[in-house]
């Protein structure tokens, strides 16, 4: 039997897939996207999980008033668990989700009951005879290289599709190492675009809605992560010192730092990226 081919998967998007397994776990929610905080916190507003499920209904809400009139077919791409594929099936569209992973498959059809086709491969891998008027990227676009997704979208579409895109992207080249640097470079992500033969139709910056839930995941995290961990620290250091001195050692060589990043992820992101949503037309012709 052929050994399944291994994939090289960036230690950027390891601990994004990390972030994203804990953010499931914190939310409960069939969306693994961040939301829109609409209206945004006041200041020192206690920030809930119930007003985030909220946030997140208003994520693809504010994704649909993105979409021109006469879309019947899309195709959402990295579709996750399911949220924003049954929100626009609920809008009169004909969807169909794509993600290359197995467990979010399983939960991607129980919460869309079967009736959604769902294709369990990379974006870069799928083939199809199909065609469709949209292709939607909800926070999967960081995953696939730009020039994998201008041209892979450009053939999905017919001439005249559209593709809209909604995700965080670096505006600072510089950053290159972190906890979200396999985020897209905004500019090689609309170079790569427009060498396509894509038109850049409407955007907006969100970065401001989506922030509250940055600072949710890891107030919660500091709170209820960080204290759980020390207590189970401060047991083994009385049952058992041995393990505790190596457990302290292995903390501070792999550890201490990306958490430490993961604390100060609100702080990165407005240094360094923003969260853009972008509506784009295949030229017709292409």
């Amino acid at each position: 039997m052929q050994k399944p081919k291994l994939v090289n998967i960036p230690k950027a998007t390891r601990y994004q897939n990390a972030a994203i397994d804990y953010y499931m776990g914190l939310t409960g929610s069939s969306y693994l996207h961040y939301g829109y905080w609409e209206p945004l916190p006041k200041r020192g507003e206690e920030l809930t999980l119930t007003r985030l499920r909220a946030a997140q209904v208003a994520y693809t809400a504010k994704l649909l008033s993105f979409i021109p009139e006469g879309i019947k077919t899309v195709l959402d791409v990295g579709c996750g668990i399911g949220g924003n594929a049954v929100y626009l099936c609920s809008c009169g569209f004909s969807v169909e989700g794509l993600a290359p992973d197995a467990l979010q498959q399983e939960k991607f059809i129980k919460n869309t009951n079967g009736q959604v086709p769902f294709y369990l491969t990379r974006f870069e891998d799928f083939h199809t005879s199909n065609s469709y008027d949209l292709v939607l990227f909800s926070e999967s676009s960081q995953y696939i290289a730009v020039d994998d997704l201008a041209e892979g979208a450009a053939r999905l579409l017919d001439s005249g599709g559209y593709l809209l895109l909604a995700d965080m992207m670096r505006f600072d080249a510089e950053y290159q190492k972190g906890i979200f640097s396999n985020c897209h470079v905004a500019g090689e992500l609309q170079a790569a675009l427009e060498q396509t033969g894509f038109k850049l139709i409407k955007t907006e910056d969100i970065s401001t809605h989506i922030a509250p839930t940055i600072d949710l995941c890891v107030d919660n995290f500091r709170i209820f992560g960080l204290t759980t961990v020390k207590y189970i620290a401060d047991v083994v250091a009385i049952a058992l010192p041995p393990l505790y001195t190596l457990g302290s050692w292995a903390f501070k060589r792999w550890l201490e730092k990306p958490i430490a990043e993961g604390l100060a992820a609100r702080t990165i992101f407005e240094n360094h990226l923003c969260y853009s949503v972008q509506l784009w037309q295949l030229s017709k012709g292409v």
